[in-house]
């Protein structure tokens, strides 16, 4: 299959909703589904899922919707959803600890592995309820490429971001998501996912606003 190499970064958002949406149909025994099925899950309308589709060469038949085992297969290949994939933490703040509670594995073939603080945190020497072992972030280098792992959850505030993603770089990683409001300097070939609450929440507040004009 033909799969356009320029996806917009968009199209690549929805790719995991995509995933969910067809594990959703196929858990309750939908053989095949629409766009406008599939867009009403995803709230969104169906030129939109045909446009998503089409970088992806002949997903579905005109006229006989898109079979769901297949595309959840095909997603879950996409997404390299088919074996398991580690992630460490670094910053065990309050978003930290959330995050390393939080059982990604009930849903995705993810997990985080271990985490990493400032050598003298309380919680550097210890183990989460799940086990989850933290470590000080003076040891990241081994314990990175020990355990193979190329992505990394960075949640410290935004005075040490620069500073630790260099250090996670450093040692190996290749993909970091991070919580931390700045912007990161990374070199080419390494990839960053930003997660800022604040500008989500302003701009849920805008749209509400604009709502009621």
């Amino acid at each position: 299959m033909a799969i356009d190499k320029s996806i917009p970064k968009a199209t690549a958002k929805r790719l995991s909703l995509y995933y969910r949406i067809f594990k959703r149909f196929y858990a309750d025994q939908v053989e095949k589904a629409s766009s406008k099925q599939i867009a009403d899950a995803m709230g969104i309308d169906s030129a939109t899922v045909r446009r998503d589709f089409s970088y992806f060469g002949e997903l579905g038949r005109r006229g006989f919707g898109y079979d769901v085992t297949k595309l959840m297969n095909f997603f879950a290949d996409l997404l390299n959803d088919h074996s398991t994939t580690n992630v460490l933490l670094v910053g065990c703040g309050n978003i930290g600890r959330a995050l390393l509670h939080y059982r990604f594995h009930d849903r995705n073939k993810m997990q985080i592995s271990m985490g990493f603080d400032v050598d003298d945190h309380p919680m550097v020497g210890t183990k989460t309820a799940d086990g989850i072992p933290i470590y000080g972030i003076s040891t990241i280098n081994d314990h990175v490429k020990k355990a193979d792992i190329e992505t990394a959850i960075l949640t410290v505030p935004s005075t040490h971001a620069q500073e630790v993603a260099d250090q996670l770089i450093e040692a190996g990683i290749r993909g970091i998501l991070s919580f931390s409001p700045v912007h990161l300097q990374v070199p080419k070939g390494i990839i960053v996912q930003y997660v800022d609450l604040t500008s989500e929440l302003q701009t849920l507040l805008y749209f509400m606003n604009q709502s009621q004009d």
